[in-house]
């Protein structure tokens, strides 16, 4: 089973930084166990988010050129406060040093304007093909459904108008701008 982990991408700078957010819903089935009585975001499953979101980073910076792109290394995790449904959690991630192979990003998740979750972030990308020759279709085939979902991410259809997407802190009320990022088709 996958979980996505990221719900909309709100701002990115591609080789710099991103921000995206994690709207928590009491109707994800995981929180049936964690905890029965008190369900919480588990701390793994926040820091997948953040490694989800360092993911969509790598991918756009570099415009798609690894099918996969996975967490390495985490180092430095420190969690905070709890996440509840009905919460948001606002994660950013931000590239301290980029070798060609690996990333190496600094991430956290806020609530409330307190950090939630925070790691140094080391992901690794590739392509299939060069393990295997024969999955090069694979790798042409992940790299078209990663640019649809980071369609979705981004706000639909507003990314092949330039349009920034918009989003709503559910905290303010007030508007968050993105950035819309475009994307050369394959």
């Amino acid at each position: 089973m996958r979980f996505s982990l990221v719900d909309r991408i709100i701002d990115v700078k591609p080789g710099k930084e991103i921000t995206a957010v994690k709207a928590l819903s009491l109707c994800e089935e995981y929180l049936a166990d964690h905890f029965p009585n008190f369900p919480v975001l588990p701390g793994v499953l926040m820091l997948e988010a953040l490694t989800q979101a360092a993911a969509w980073l790598v991918r756009i910076t570099e415009d798609f050129a690894h099918s996969i792109v996975v967490l390495k290394e985490a180092k430095r995790v420190r969690f905070g406060q709890f996440v509840e449904p009905g919460q948001v959690l606002r994660v950013r991630a931000e590239i301290i040093r980029d070798d060609g192979r690996l990333t190496e990003v600094q991430a956290e998740g806020i609530l409330d304007g307190k950090t939630t979750v925070s790691a140094r972030l080391v992901m690794e990308r590739y392509n299939l093909a060069e393990r295997d020759p024969t999955c090069a279709s694979l790798d042409d085939s992940v790299k078209r459904d990663m640019r649809k979902l980071l369609g979705l991410l981004l706000g639909g259809d507003k990314l092949s108008k330039g349009v920034p997407a918009k989003e709503t802190d559910s905290s303010t009320g007030s508007q968050l701008g993105g950035q819309s990022v475009m994307l050369k088709s394959t």
